[in-house]
């Protein structure tokens, strides 16, 4: 039987005490850290103003997140602009969907609501893009289904327009946001910083509940409708319908990006205690196909250096030769599932994982194999010379090559606009510090 994941969710919005900051979060700041010692919640005393900036600042690679640091990133979201479609998957692995993931890991890291209302902004952009909401040209398209199914379209030069496993992250971000709300009950009675210019909930509680509300409304009007066929033991398939992959495995990432949407979804349910069958059905499977990647989607051996690792395939039936750009965010997934517990992801797994970048994919300084298992291709499984910022979730687990890692690509006093790699940075800098205070 799977955990009760509400504790894990509140401890993963640990706040740092960081240096000369204070956030406008005020009571939130204490619904996050119902579980951290009170030698970690020490108020701070001044809150620094958000300047302009070319970028984001890295103070240091040690101790607690600073204000500044946070306040580059709090002035830099404020130059961002949310896209106004899905057309080449910005709301995916795209500029929006990775830096609505970027707003989420840092407010989780400071409870700064302004952080959360910039999110806020992104997530109601994603929503009313959505192609039944939107008016034409962003929506009203008829897809490879017949209807005008909810869904965002990356491609509209194609016919019929397709979908994949894309569609799971703008469910993702609707389903983190509310899950980041739900879990600061402090707020739900506050009115929206940006207003609510979309009707979809004046204040937090109320767009919280919307957004799970559309949520689940894409995944059960079309995801769980016509995109997936999960008769295999809940595992993911596509559709034999479907004219993207059609009755083939959804590869891993793809399955990362569907279970972004089904664990904040689920956490959001058990939070609100509104629908524990649904939140169990979601659950079983993100469980279900974590179990079948341990247990026949990766291949285990002992590297040169003499550490277990994996090698692992973009899709089953290959269990080798993942490329070092989908394995980065096979990886964003797995951390997700291990911080949330009770998907089977243990530090054990993440080690392994954390051993096969080191050892296999690290070649030397400012090389990096493309492939996980050391080899090389071209495109997605071309070699870089920079650390991938889903990697640096697995600094966490060889505390040793941290800096190695993240220090790769960012430099103390430099600034960077890299917002994918800077949100890990500072997730990766605080999860050391909390564990060292702890």
């Amino acid at each position: 039987m799977r955990k009760n994941i509400l504790p894990a969710l509140i401890a993963l919005a640990v706040i740092s005490p960081i240096t000369g900051y204070a956030s406008n979060a005020g009571q939130d700041a204490a619904d996050h850290l119902a579980a951290v010692p009170a030698t970690m919640v020490a108020a701070n005393q001044v809150k620094a103003s958000p300047v302009a900036s070319a970028g984001m600042v890295v103070d240091s690679f040690s101790g607690p997140v600073t204000a500044n640091e946070i306040n580059s990133f709090k002035s830099y979201i404020q130059t961002l602009v949310p896209a106004t479609d899905n057309i080449g998957n910005q709301w995916a692995q795209g500029a929006s969907g990775e830096q609505t993931k970027a707003m989420g890991l840092v407010y989780e890291i400071t409870g700064d609501r302004a952080i959360l209302d910039k999110m806020i902004v992104f997530c109601d952009s994603v929503l009313s893009e959505r192609n039944d909401l939107a008016a034409a040209p962003v929506g009203q398209h008829q897809i490879w289904t017949g209807n005008v199914d909810p869904v965002w379209p990356n491609d509209l030069s194609v016919t019929p327009i397709g979908t994949g496993g894309e569609q799971g992250d703008p469910v993702g971000h609707l389903g983190y946001c509310a899950r980041l709300i739900l879990s600061t009950p402090s707020i739900w009675h506050l009115k929206v910083g940006g207003g609510d210019p979309n009707n979809f909930g004046a204040d937090y509680f109320s767009r919280a509940k919307k957004y799970v509300e559309q949520a689940d409304y894409s995944i059960d009007h079309h995801i769980f409708k016509s995109l997936l066929n999960l008769s295999k033991n809940n595992l993911y398939y596509f559709s034999v319908a479907s004219p993207y992959k059609s009755g083939e495995p959804v590869p891993w990432n793809q399955q990362m990006m569907f279970n972004y949407a089904l664990q904040n979804l689920a956490a959001s349910h058990e939070i609100l205690g509104d629908d524990p069958a649904r939140a169990a059905k979601y659950n079983a499977i993100i469980s279900a196909n974590f179990s079948s990647f341990f247990a026949s989607g990766v291949t285990p051996y002992v590297s040169k250096k003499g550490h277990e690792v994996y090698d692992w395939g973009y899709a089953l039936p290959n269990r080798t030769g993942e490329d070092n750009n989908h394995g980065s965010l096979d990886m964003v997934g797995f951390y997700r599932a291990y911080m949330a517990g009770g998907y089977g992801v243990s530090s054990a797994e993440m080690t392994k994982f954390a051993n096969t970048y080191v050892d296999v994919v690290t070649r030397g300084p400012h090389d990096y194999a493309g492939r996980m298992n050391g080899g090389d291709g071209t495109g997605n499984s071309a070699p870089t010379n920079y650390v991938r910022g889903g990697y640096f979730f697995l600094a966490e687990f060889l505390p040793d090559q941290y800096q190695n890692m993240v220090g790769a690509d960012l430099t103390v006093g430099k600034a960077t606009g890299k917002i994918d790699q800077f949100s890990r940075f500072l997730w990766a800098k605080n999860q050391r510090y909390v564990k060292k205070a702890r």
